[in-house]
This record gives structure tokens, C-alpha cells and sequence, in this order.
């Protein structure tokens, strides 16, 4: 049997023990009260940086922007991102031009929205410019791109390998920065194609006969040519979209009184089957209307032939710029005083004033009135005569002087 000293001293020790234990529980659970607050308060903190800041993984256009807000994101992507895309000698090659913004803040904050998380994760997120993705894309493609470009019943094949030196792609869009080849292509294709300032073979009437007898004429003001400047966007544009063939009878131009592409894709050398022929020599002057002889007058007076050739009547195939009535013509002189005409009908074919019109004033109508008093350039038609002629000419059709 215990004594009771020993029973005493047994109980003292179990006491001493439960309260240790006790202490121990008791500094338990205040340390887990204290780390839980510390944990519901960090979260609190990474919650509350989450909300304002990017995820530590983060890269936009190639910039990192981990742990930065998003005004902050969009300064460094404007500072450091690649903003502008090249084709430049066969290869693609991205750069960053200080003065073209980059990035927008409303659109960093849509990336900031699609990697937000309510805490703060270790995933990698990268965000690639569509724009400069799919501009890389094209300009990687447009490298392959042929396209045929179709005028005047010839096809030439145009690659854009061979023709393009730089393309640049900025702020959304495409600019062709070197281009001198397809410059020199196309002046080339104007050169074989266009009928302005070119001199063929025609037939012009004889009496009521249209196919009289083979002339040589020269195109002035009448013909076409290629519109190199437009017929090159055209092409630009097909070689991004991955056109094939480009219509070129949409990019011709004319000279003159309008910018109208005389004679294009017509018969008989660009004539077509209605015209106007002036023959200086015989005095002589033909409506054709749909291939046949409408009027034929054998009384016309043309300019002066002698005392210089300020007066005469310019050769060559001109159009009817427009048709006036009535109207009043004014110039001047020889001696330098002015006139002004009035006239009932004038269809005038050149910029210097050269027309067909009646002269109520004339007196002289044989066929040496040209010798030394003819006209100022214009061709002269008898008041009773030139209502036919009013009649049977068209706007833009030809005028052959010879």
C-alpha cells in the first residue's frame, strides 16, 4: 500500500501534468486562431491584388505584365511591344515604331478580365495580337500569290515575288512601300497595249464609199492608255486577298476634255462604227454612222493652210468633246484684236477651240478658201448643211483629220 505522502505526491504530479496540458491546448488553440486570422487576412490581401493586378504568368504581345495593373500593362506593351510587321526582301520581319500606339487600355483590360482569378495562380497566360497574327499570315501567303491581269484581250501573269520589295502593316492596314518593279511591269504593259499617241493603218471614205482608200493616222487626244497608278492598287489589293486576276479595263484613263478611255475594247482600231473624217486637202467632211456614210459634204472649209500653222486644221484622230447650241466662239485675231463668234451649232474636238461648227459669215466656200482664208483651226460647215452633221455626231466619237 501507498503511503499517503506517496499518494500526495502521485496526485501532485497528475495535476502538474493536466495543467500542462491544458497550458498546451490552451497556446493551440490561440496559435491557430492567430494563424487562421493571418491566413483569412492574406488571402484578403492576395484577393484585393488579384482584383487590380495581373497574374504573375502573364505576357501580351510579347511583353510580360505579371503582378501589373492594367494602366501599368498598357504603358510597358506601348514601350516595348512589336507594333508593325514588314515583308521586306522575301522575309517577315516585325518592329516596333515609337510614334504608332500599340495597345489600347480597354483592350489590356479585356485580357486583364479573361486571366482574372480570385487568387493569384502560377498558370502561364500569353495573349497574341490578332491584327499583327493574321497580317503575318497574308504576307506570308502573298509571297506565292499569281495574278493575272487581263486587258485588251492580252493576260499577264504577275507574281508577287518577283514585283513587290516591301509591304508594311501598320495601324490596321497594308501599305505597299517599295513597289518600283511593279511600276516598271505596268508602264511596260501601257507601252504594248495603249492606243494614245499611236500611230495605224485606216480606211477612210471616198465619195459615199466608207472603205475608200488606206491612210496612215495618229491617235491625239483620242485612244487609251493604261491608269498605271489605280491598275497598281488594284493589283496590291489582289496580291493581300489572294485574288487570281485583276480586270484591267476597269484602270484606263483618256486624255483631253475628259478622263473617258476612248476607243476601249471597240473594232476598226479602237474607232468603232461611228465617226467623223475630215480630209484638209479635198475640203471634204463624212459622218459614219453604224458603218455606213450618214452625211457626206463636199464643201467644208478647214483652217488657214498658209501664213504659218497657228490656223490650220490640226491632223490626227481627235473626239466630239460635248455639243453646244447655240453658243458663241471666242479667240483672237492674227493681228491680236478679239472676236466672238455666235453659231448656232459647235461640237468642238480640241482643247485649243478647234470645232465643227456653221459660219453664217462666210462668203468663200470653194475649195482653195483654206489656201490663205480659212478658218482659225476649225472646220466650217454651211448653215444649211450642218443640221445633218448636229444630227448624226455623238459625244466622244471619234474625229479623223487627215
Amino acid at each position: 500500500m501507498q503511503s499517503r505522502k506517496d499518494l500526495r505526491k502521485h496526485n501532485s504530479r497528475n495535476n502538474l501534468y493536466l495543467v500542462i496540458i491544458g497550458v498546451i491546448i490552451i497556446i493551440a488553440i490561440i496559435g491557430g486562431a492567430f494563424f487562421y486570422n493571418q491566413k483569412i487576412a492574406n488571402e484578403k490581401r492576395q484577393r484585393s491584388f488579384a482584383t487590380t493586378h495581373f497574374n504573375p504568368n502573364v505576357s501580351i504581345y510579347g511583353v510580360k505584365v505579371g503582378k501589373l495593373t492594367v494602366k501599368k500593362a498598357t504603358d510597358k506593351i506601348n514601350e516595348k511591344a512589336d507594333n508593325v510587321i514588314f515583308l521586306r526582301n522575301k522575309k517577315i520581319v516585325s518592329e516596333r515604331d515609337a510614334n504608332t500606339q500599340t495597345i489600347d487600355q480597354q483592350t489590356v483590360q479585356s485580357y486583364f478580365d479573361k486571366q482574372h482569378t480570385d487568387l493569384p495562380n502560377s498558370q502561364k497566360y500569353t495573349y497574341k495580337s490578332s491584327q499583327l497574327t493574321e497580317a503575318k499570315k497574308n504576307l506570308t501567303k502573298m509571297q506565292k500569290v499569281a495574278v493575272t491581269y487581263n486587258i485588251d484581250g492580252k493576260s499577264y501573269t504577275l507574281k508577287a515575288a518577283d514585283l513587290i520589295g516591301e509591304v508594311t502593316y501598320k495601324d490596321g492596314k497594308y501599305k505597299f512601300t517599295d513597289v518600283k518593279a511593279l511600276n516598271t511591269k505596268l508602264k511596260q504593259i501601257d507601252d504594248e497595249v495603249k492606243t494614245l499617241k499611236k500611230s495605224y493603218k485606216f480606211t477612210v471614205p471616198v465619195g459615199n464609199k466608207v472603205k475608200g482608200k488606206t491612210i496612215t493616222v495618229k491617235n491625239e487626244s483620242y485612244g487609251w492608255g493604261v491608269y498605271v497608278k489605280k491598275a497598281r492598287a488594284a493589283i496590291e489589293k489582289a496580291f493581300i486577298n489572294g485574288e487570281t486576276t485583276v480586270d484591267g479595263s476597269k484602270y484606263v484613263y483618256g486624255d483631253g476634255y475628259s478622263t473617258y478611255a476612248h476607243g476601249y475594247g471597240k473594232s476598226n482600231n479602237g474607232i468603232g462604227n461611228n465617226y467623223v473624217v475630215v480630209s484638209i486637202k479635198h475640203q471634204e467632211l463624212w459622218v459614219v454612222r453604224k458603218g455606213k456614210v450618214a452625211v457626206h459634204l463636199n464643201d467644208v472649209v478647214t483652217g488657214t493652210l498658209e501664213g504659218g500653222k497657228g490656223n490650220q486644221t490640226p491632223k490626227g484622230v481627235w473626239y466630239i468633246m460635248y455639243k453646244q447650241s447655240p453658243s458663241v466662239l471666242r479667240g483672237f485675231n492674227d493681228d491680236g484684236s478679239k472676236y466672238a463668234s455666235k453659231v448656232q451649232y459647235w461640237m468642238p474636238f480640241t482643247l485649243s477651240g478647234c470645232g465643227l461648227h456653221d459660219a453664217s459669215w462666210r462668203n468663200d466656200w470653194s475649195k482653195t478658201a483654206y489656201l490663205t482664208g480659212g478658218s482659225h483651226g476649225c472646220v466650217n460647215i454651211r448653215p444649211a448643211e450642218i443640221r445633218s452633221v448636229w444630227n448624226n455626231v455623238l459625244t466622244n466619237e471619234a474625229v479623223i483629220v487627215y
